[in-house]
Parts: C-alpha cells; structure tokens; sequence
C-alpha cells in the first residue's frame, strides 16, 4: 500500500510540476492545413479526434505525432481511413478501409465490444507490433476505452491487408467487402502503412454515436486527474 502511495505521489508530481505542456493539436490553422489535403476528412470530425490524442498524449499514453483517424459515418465506397503526421502537418495515406460484417453493408450502423459480434468498435486505440497471422502481416490494437473497445485483443482486431478491400470490388458490389470486425485495408499499401504506424501510435475510429460522444473520457476538453494516474499506471 505504501509502495502504491508513493508510486501515485511520484507519478502526480511529475504531471504537475515536471512532465513539458503538451503541444495543442486543436490548432485551428493545423487542422484547416490537414483537412486541405484530404478528400473526404471533415473539419468537426477531426477535431474530435484531436481532442482525444490531446488528452491521451496529456496522458502519458504516446509520444509518436503519428495518428489514424477512421471515420466510419461514411460510405466503406469512399476512402475514411487517414494517416497523418501532427509534427510536420502531414497527410501521409488517405485509404479505403472496411467494417465489420455485423456492423452493416455499405454504410457501418452498429458498432461493439462483444466478442464473436463481427461489429466494429469505437473509440481511440494505440498500436502494438506487426505480426504474421490468417490475414497475413497484420498490426496488433489495444482498446483505450473501457466497455467501448477494450477488448479489441481478445477480438483479434487488428490491422490487416484484404482483397475485398479495392476499386474493384467497389465497381462489382457497391461497397467495400466486409471483415469480422477489423478495420482491414487494401493489400497493396497494408505493409507499408503498418509499418508507419506500428509501435505505440494512436488509432482514433469515429461515428456519431451519442452516448460514446458524451461519454468518452477522450473527448472531453481536460482530462481530470484521476483519469491521468489511472491510465499512467497502466
């Protein structure tokens, strides 16, 4: 118990009076600069996402400025996956990407943290290691947010490359294929787009889902200071 005290004590001071501020990536002239370079990546959106990697970065959560924003209120026939570098103020991929099989055809309606469900989840995720598995090379998410996505592991939801995930597939079906829940990306740039991502970087998967809105420690404007021990001693 008094190990826990101290350890509690050390890690407060260095939120309070240690730890840098964190950049502020709400930046209007940020945010205007990184959605010039997209197609489809809208403005409230990203802010939204930006709020959430403000307070996981406040957080002690992650220290890459790489960050993928996934906006699942769009058609799976457009592109909604967008890889971007806060640091520079770069878009570095704007992908197509699919949703769960459970969580609709064309447009992704149902979303879930329930085993076997095959929905997609919610919320903001950070990257682990690339792995070899059935889906070949593949990128390992871990859930932030408890009863949102915190079981993204034992899911097996993950990054990986697909084949239903092409213009092709698009100009014979209307829609991406689906997957079981992953958010899966063409086999052509999966590789790669792992590669920059992998190893501690945060993945932010978005929907207009109210209570998840309202809800989310993420999304507030400031993380209290309970939220920021708890998740820095994880």
């Amino acid at each position: 118990m008094q190990q826990l005290f101290l350890r509690c004590l050390a890690l407060m001071i260095t939120v309070l009076f240690i730890a840098p501020a964190s950049a502020d990536y709400t930046d209007e002239l940020l945010i205007k600069e990184l959605v010039s370079q997209t197609r489809h990546l809208e403005k409230p959106v990203l802010k939204k996402a930006l709020t959430a990697f403000n307070n996981a970065q406040a957080a002690g959560l992650t220290d890459s400025t790489l960050f993928t924003v996934i906006d699942y209120s769009k058609p799976s026939n457009k592109p909604r996956l967008w890889v971007l570098d806060l640091e520079y103020g770069e878009l570095l991929y704007e992908e197509l990407v699919s949703h769960g099989q459970g969580s609709g055809e064309l447009y992704a309606r149902k979303f879930s943290n329930t085993p076997e469900s095959h929905q997609s989840s919610l919320g903001l995720f950070i990257t682990e290691e690339p792995y070899y598995g059935r889906n070949g090379y593949s990128l390992r998410l871990d859930g932030l947010e408890e009863g949102i996505n915190h079981l993204a592991k034992p899911r097996a939801i993950v990054i990986h490359g697909a084949d239903y995930v092409t213009p092709d597939f698009i100009r014979k079906h209307g829609r991406l294929g689906r997957s079981h829940g992953c958010p899966a990306v063409s086999e052509a740039v999966n590789r790669e787009l792992i590669n920059t991502i992998k190893g501690g970087s945060l993945v932010f998967v978005y929907y207009p889902e109210r209570t998840w809105l309202a809800q989310s420690e993420f999304l507030q404007n400031d993380l209290d200071m309970d939220i920021r021990l708890s998740k820095l001693m994880l």
